[in-house]
């Protein structure tokens, strides 16, 4: 269910997802900056990258997502960043190589509770004892909210110019090679 609903829609709306979500939230921003100078962050459904740019010059920051088109624009924005497309339930990485952990906005992706635990827990499995990890989601219990289900499709509306960038991009053809 993740590959069509989450994971090809993800590959296919990148680039306006990226040009719409490029601000990082207040509240992450300030718990990136509360973590100490030289700690090993790990981000975990980067996207775009947004994060990584915070407080980078005193952090080691990874990000990691399912989407590469989503990795290839972080890198866009800064060569620097280390990157690299992983699934969220299992990250290729040592145990306990992080001092902190932050998954903004991504276990809700996942369609059952069981894979969300699952995906906390391979952020418990990489994070060293003591370390910190935030996770946001969607608030279900928030007053003015527009779903009655906990667990919705929620349909993404592509702008014109990019949905003109997909259909000119559906149209090219791979030159003939047997030239």
């Amino acid at each position: 269910m993740e590959k069509e609903h989450v994971y090809d829609v993800y590959e296919k709306i990148a680039p306006h997802f990226s040009n719409t979500r490029y601000k990082p939230w207040p509240n992450v921003s300030e718990f990136v900056q509360s973590i100490p100078a030289g700690s090993f962050v790990a981000d975990v459904g980067c996207g775009n990258g947004k994060y990584l740019g915070v407080k980078k010059d005193e952090l080691f920051t990874v990000g990691t997502d399912r989407s590469f088109n989503l990795i290839s624009l972080a890198k866009e924005k800064d060569l620097s960043y280390q990157t690299f497309v992983a699934d969220s339930l299992i990250l290729p990485v040592r145990n306990e190589s992080f001092d902190c952990v932050i998954s903004i906005a991504v276990i809700h992706h996942f369609s059952t509770p069981s894979l969300r635990v699952q995906a906390i827990e391979e952020f418990y499995r990489i994070l060293r004892p003591g370390g910190q990890v935030m996770i946001t989601v969607w608030a279900y219990e928030q007053e003015h909210k527009k779903f009655q289900q906990q667990d919705v499709f929620v349909k993404w509306n592509l702008h014109d110019c990019y949905k003109n960038q997909q259909k000119a991009e559906e149209k090219k053809v791979e030159p003939n090679k047997e030239q």
